[in-house]
């Protein structure tokens, strides 16, 4: 990555210019409700499962041993699994196997505490040098667990109760005061906060009294290996079956209110009203599982989607494989995010580095993720008539795809995951400064 990835928020220069302590040796890394094992794109699993498996591979690859804690959710897998060299995921039994919902889990929290304690009362005083916890829910036991060894707690929000709450699409439930009130009880234990971008820094900021000098942004990374333009868009179509010249503006992600698929369906209506034409030589891919409130529904989009007559052009497609992700991408002619809530937006930087072309709502990270007119087209609110006019030029100028597409290539280059880990682990290189500080009585 040729982009700065982890950006100062507040802290004084000279502290900067300190001699560093040594990076942390073995951390633990807290996913509660999500394994880094699952499928992304099903159930509670999406970008924060990804950015844990690939942000773990690359801090293991500069030899930053991470061990990740997740709740166990089959008896089938064992109590611990290599993800890669460096990489361990343990299993915390906590409440039954299946049929837990996310909204359920703070009563767990106790358990699945019991169960870190537990591993970690079979190593050496000093195992882990600092915890690295993702979620409130996670936060919670990073807490107790830091402060029972006496390490530093660095934490990830991915998303924040009050940021959601401000921005709900219709019909979707609101986060629980529960998890206001442990949002902010995490923002005041942490020694460090790691943000996505510089406004959910401000957010945190603004909605929780965060202290500044204590936010670091750490912008995330892509899979450059994997998610690449490749041999190109005419043979991904192939391997999918796909026609060669049709319009494929796709939707990739779980099915929710939140991420909105439902206003690319009403655009694809108004494209189609405008244009009959079109049903011969468009096809629309929804790439996704139901989840979150999506799963009350989860029928609920092909309904819509028979509602607005436009059936013969959608194509519903169950969650896949990242590989199989990649060639989605690469096959579309422009990826369509009209989140409400994006803590950074994965997917865009994704079917950017395919080589694809992305129009997003300008919510949360993705102005950062896309480049307005460049690598995408950014939408200031919701209405399907936006995206439906966002969507013409690529059906009036077939060249587009290619053309933004190669933009976006370009664009993406700047999002690494390397150069993510990196940034990662001065933050932890900084927390454990502080510590250190703090216990010498220089504070």
């Amino acid at each position: 990555m040729r982009g700065r990835s982890h950006v100062p928020f507040g802290a004084p220069p000279h502290q900067r210019l300190r001699r560093m302590p040594r990076r942390p040796r073995r951390i633990a890394m807290l996913s509660v409700h999500t394994s880094p094992l699952h499928q992304p794109g099903t159930g509670d699993a999406g970008g924060m499962n990804v950015y844990i498996v690939e942000l773990a591979r690359r801090l293991a690859a500069i030899d930053i041993e991470v061990e990740i804690f997740t709740r166990a959710t089959t008896a089938r897998l064992p109590p611990s699994v290599e993800l890669a060299p460096g990489v361990l995921v343990r299993h915390v039994d906590a409440g039954p196997y299946e049929g837990l919902a996310k909204e359920d889990l703070p009563a767990q929290l106790c358990a699945f505490t019991h169960g870190v304690m537990q591993a970690w009362a079979g190593h050496r005083p000093g195992h882990y040098d600092l915890v690295h916890s993702h979620y409130w829910l996670s936060g919670h036991v990073g807490w107790l667990a830091a402060e029972r060894w006496g390490v530093p707690l660095v934490h990830a929000m991915h998303t924040m109760a009050k940021v959601k709450n401000a921005a709900l699409a219709a019909g979707d439930t609101p986060e629980p005061a529960a998890r206001v009130i442990g949002e902010q009880q995490i923002v005041r234990a942490a020694d460090r906060l790691i943000a996505n971008t510089a406004e959910e820094a401000e957010e945190l900021v603004r909605h929780y009294g965060a202290a500044r000098e204590l936010v670091a942004v750490v912008h995330p990374g892509v899979n450059l290996d994997r998610f690449r333009p490749a041999d190109g868009r005419a043979a991904a179509r192939a391997r999918l079956g796909l026609p060669a010249d049709a319009l494929i503006p796709l939707f990739a992600g779980r099915i929710q209110p939140l991420k909105a698929p439902d206003i690319l369906l009403h655009a694809i209506a108004h494209l189609l009203e405008e244009d009959p034409s079109l049903r011969e030589r468009m096809v629309v891919p929804v790439v996704g599982g139901p989840s979150g409130s999506g799963l009350a529904k989860p029928e609920g989009l092909h309904k819509l989607a028979a509602r607005l007559g436009i059936c013969d052009v959608i194509r519903f497609r169950p969650p896949c494989a990242q590989d199989e992700l990649a060639d989605w991408y690469r096959a579309a002619s422009v990826l369509v995010m009209p989140s409400y809530s994006e803590s950074f937006g994965l997917v865009a930087i994704e079917a950017q580095a395919c080589g694809t072309p992305v129009v997003a709502a300008s919510v949360g990270g993705l102005p950062v993720a896309v480049r307005d007119g460049v690598s995408g087209t950014l939408i200031d609110g919701h209405d399907p008539a936006d995206y439906a006019r966002a969507l013409r030029p690529f059906v009036r100028e077939p060249g587009r795809a290619d053309r933004m597409g190669a933009a976006a290539a370009r664009h993406a280059q700047s999002f690494g995951w390397d150069t993510a880990a990196a940034a990662t682990a001065e933050v932890y290189t900084e927390a454990m400064r502080e510590r250190r500080r703090l216990r010498s009585g220089h504070g």
